[in-house]
């Protein structure tokens, strides 16, 4: 019997939007310590595992995957609603 790896729908999804989100953290963060330097190199998968940048975009992904499910605004919508807003909310 062959034995095949069943795909599911979610994660292989899920799993290439963090590393790309990896990626872009790591790009910003190389982006701003370089200034003029930074050539714009992109990281191996162990360099973003080790500098904790896969972590990182795995909470934000899912924290942003787990807002849509639920509805809920980012908080870029967050910021939008707060500025568009026509009561003010501000304490005295």
């Amino acid at each position: 019997m062959s034995h095949q790896k069943i795909r599911g729908k979610f994660w292989p999804h899920v799993r290439l939007l963090i590393w790309q989100k990896a990626q872009e953290l790591y790009q910003l963060e190389n982006a701003k310590t370089m200034k003029d330097d930074f050539k714009g190199l992109t990281a191996t998968k162990k360099e973003l595992r080790e500098g904790g940048y896969f972590q990182t975009a795995k909470l934000i992904i899912l924290r942003e995957i787990w807002q849509q499910k639920k509805r809920l605004p980012t908080p870029a919508e967050e910021e939008t609603i707060k500025e568009n807003s026509i009561l003010p909310f501000k304490n005295p």
